[in-house]
């Protein structure tokens, strides 16, 4: 379904109030599936939490989280423990092209059992569940920090713990630090000291209790680039945000001070406030916030501002890939973009062409991060409900606060 997005303005003052974080619902989604004794509240309702949620409780042998991910990975080392169970774990088209060789390597290196079912190095795979004794395990840290949370995550759960050797420079450093945090929230023993990370075994009960999963940065992101995109005075109220976040994209705070845009805390609420109207070039080392990418790179586009944006060497691997998708659709815009496989160099530019069709590429982040556009021109967006992989409200949400759509 195709969205067009009339030129809109939006209220002076709004809030919205923004689902669990879908990295932290994932997180201890698996982790409740290997302690039942918590509880959870505030958890995402995006598709990807959803699916991991089926996928925890299913039964079945074949296991199909069709465009999620961080489930893929994180379920890979989840079933691989499950002993005496057979589980195919199979995915979309493009989940079938997203590698899972290095993490699969690493985990048969602590002794699991799992083979390619078609490619070698990619879903879907088979894995037969099975007691790991082996302790110690090498792996690549700069490919993505997924493989290395989802070894973490089922850590305590080895007879001997893990003590994991992190070789070469570690990527996404945020989401390996929310990982350990969340395992020591439950009661999880760990250690991150240089390049090793150490999670002792546990075999005794957890206490029981609530956890409160915070509300998702990534989905803020795209209310920090309305609030650049708006009138200097223009507030947005979101929540449930905590200053002291697990999240690595709580950088944005610091990021959108160069579009001058403030973040003010106050309970559980942040108030993005429009202060100030700024075009100087931005430079960014994004490789602990890959995800705000597209976000940041679209808020410079429509404002004329340049930009060079590194460290997003993980974009080739996600939905799709995120450089040559970001190249493709600004340029239809009327920007000149340039790429490498780990950069993005934006040229300023003062035109923005109107009633640009955006291909979302199954995408969720390419039709939220164009969204905001429509503050400066009429836009159509393609296949717009993409976005409930992470965000399902979030059309909603944009009409609520000022935004003209029409299906």
């Amino acid at each position: 379904m195709h969205f067009t997005l009339q030129k809109s303005k939006i209220a002076k003052q709004s809030s919205v109030q923004i689902t669990g974080s879908k990295s932290e619902s994932n997180r201890l989604l698996l982790l409740q599936a290997l302690y039942p004794e918590f509880k959870l509240e505030n958890v995402s309702n995006s598709d990807d939490s959803n699916l991991m949620t089926n996928a925890l409780s299913s039964q079945s042998e074949v296991v199909d989280i069709h465009h999620a991910g961080t489930a893929m990975r994180f379920l890979t080392a989840y079933f691989s423990i499950q002993e005496g169970r057979g589980t195919v774990l199979t995915g979309s088209k493009r989940m079938k092209e997203r590698p899972i060789k290095i993490l699969v390597e690493a985990l048969q290196e602590l002794g699991a059992e799992i083979s390619y079912e078609e490619n070698e190095g990619y879903p879907p795979i088979k894995i037969k569940g099975s007691k790991l004794t082996k302790n110690k395990v090498s792996l690549k840290a700069n490919v993505s920090s997924q493989y290395i949370s989802a070894l973490l995550l089922i850590a305590s759960k080895l007879e001997n713990g893990l003590e994991l050797t992190l070789e070469g420079e570690i990527t996404s450093i945020p989401y390996i630090n929310m990982t350990l945090s969340l395992l020591d929230e439950i009661g999880v023993e760990s250690s991150f000291t240089g390049n090793i990370i150490t999670v002792k075994p546990n075999t005794k009960k957890l206490a029981p209790k609530t956890l409160t999963v915070e509300s998702d940065w990534s989905s803020a992101s795209y209310y920090f680039s309305i609030a650049a995109l708006s009138d200097v005075g223009t507030e947005i109220t979101l929540s449930s945000y905590k200053s002291n976040s697990l999240q690595g994209d709580s950088a944005l705070v610091e990021i959108y001070k160069h579009f001058g845009v403030s973040t003010v805390f106050k309970g559980n609420s942040v108030t993005l406030k429009k202060e100030s109207s700024n075009i100087e070039p931005l430079t960014l080392d994004l490789k602990n916030a890959p995800d705000i990418a597209q976000t940041i790179a679209v808020t410079c586009f429509a404002l004329g501002m340049p930009c060079d944006l590194i460290g997003l060497h993980t974009l080739k691997i996600k939905e799709t890939d995120r450089l040559v998708a970001l190249k493709t659709e600004i340029e239809k815009l009327g920007g000149e973009v340039s790429i490498t496989d780990k950069s993005l160099h934006l040229s300023a530019s003062n035109t923005i062409n109107s009633m640009v069709a955006i291909a979302t590429y199954n995408d969720h982040r390419m039709a939220m991060a164009f969204a905001p556009l429509a503050l400066k021109t009429p836009i159509i967006i393609e296949d717009a409900m993409v976005v409930s992989k992470s965000y399902p409200s979030f059309w909603n949400d944009l009409e609520s606060i000022g935004f003209n759509l029409s299906k």
